[in-house]
């Protein structure tokens, strides 16, 4: 099986390389069928962010996956879900999320606490090992792209996976129009 990459990469199997990621995103990928079909690859941990990382290495900002982590409660129940959003677009939080969600009102989740909860790095953060119950909400769009660039739980690597992999993710919501 011929794993997803770019030029400007060199792309190792995620599954077979667990020090390159986060604790719980190879814990995600040891017990996920989907894995053999994912790729990991170094990057410098100062390209993390989208724009730099794109510019650095030639990666166009629609094959880019952003995950921002939002929550909103109801009646004390706190709701959080993993939004997935192609990079040259923004998550609809404010309508669509908070709607799915079912809140009043729906934020972004404080970055500290997103850390925490996680166990992946900030800008680093990606929808595969995310804590139990939450939701993963991932933009349509990206299932049209080759290879999606998404967070591997570090900044000092990225996953890559055929778009339409990202709907076979653990609990994946394929969301018309998530992002704008």
């Amino acid at each position: 099986m011929t794993l997803p990459s770019f030029p400007t990469l060199e792309s190792l199997p995620a599954a077979d390389n667990p020090s390159l990621v986060a604790p719980p995103v190879a814990a995600a990928l040891a017990g996920w069928p989907g894995a053999a079909r994912v790729a990991v690859v170094d990057i410098d941990p100062e390209l993390a962010d989208t724009a730099a990382m794109s510019e650095a290495y030639d990666i166009p900002m629609t094959a880019s996956g952003n995950c921002v982590v939002v929550a909103g409660s109801r009646a004390g129940d706190e709701r959080i879900a993993a939004c997935v959003v192609r990079a040259d677009t923004r998550a609809d939080v404010n309508t669509l999320v908070r709607k799915m969600l079912d809140v009043r009102k729906a934020s972004f989740l404080p970055m500290d606490r997103a850390v925490v909860e996680t166990g992946m790095e900030y800008g680093g953060i990606t929808p595969l090992g995310l804590p139990p119950g939450w939701r993963v909400l991932v933009h349509e769009a990206l299932l049209d792209e080759p290879v999606v660039v998404v967070g591997s739980g570090v900044r000092r690597s990225k996953l890559l996976l055929p778009g339409p992999l990202l709907a076979d993710l653990p609990g994946a919501e394929v969301v018309p129009d998530l992002g704008r």
